[in-house]
């Protein structure tokens, strides 16, 4: 999950705990548009990691909920009071088909923040975007 740049790469903010508020809860459940704009928040490779996808147990979308696959009974209670559930992979083709491929963002060697993950690693760098 990236909450600290935006789409075209430029530093927004901070993270605000997000990392440690979802590897922290019972239940952690991101809600998000599929698109926004043309833009699709849903993409192969985040620019900038803040917090793994791996502590994220539930994505909401407008176009349906992917369910993490290390948690099964999730996705089962959700479909049981007939939610529709779908594969991440299924989110991220309609984002794409939807928007088209992103186009790449060109960046300099410069790194101008340091991504720190809760027990105080480096989980990722912000690098300048190239003029």
């Amino acid at each position: 999950m990236n909450v600290l740049t935006g789409s075209d790469g430029v530093l927004r903010g901070a993270s605000g705990g997000h990392c440690d508020t979802a590897v922290a809860a019972a239940l952690s459940i991101i809600v998000a548009p599929l698109v926004r704009g043309r833009i699709p928040t849903l993409v192969d490779n985040v620019l900038t990691c803040v917090t793994p996808g791996s502590s994220v147990d539930i994505l909401v979308t407008d176009h349906g909920i992917a369910v993490n696959p290390a948690r099964p009974e999730l996705a089962e209670r959700l479909k049981e009071a007939g939610m529709k559930v779908v594969s991440i992979e299924w989110l991220r083709e309609r984002a794409q088909l939807l928007t088209g491929q992103p186009r790449a963002i060109e960046y300099t060697d410069r790194v101008i923040a340091v991504v720190r993950y809760r027990d105080g690693s480096v989980i990722d760098v912000v690098h300048q975007v190239k003029e």
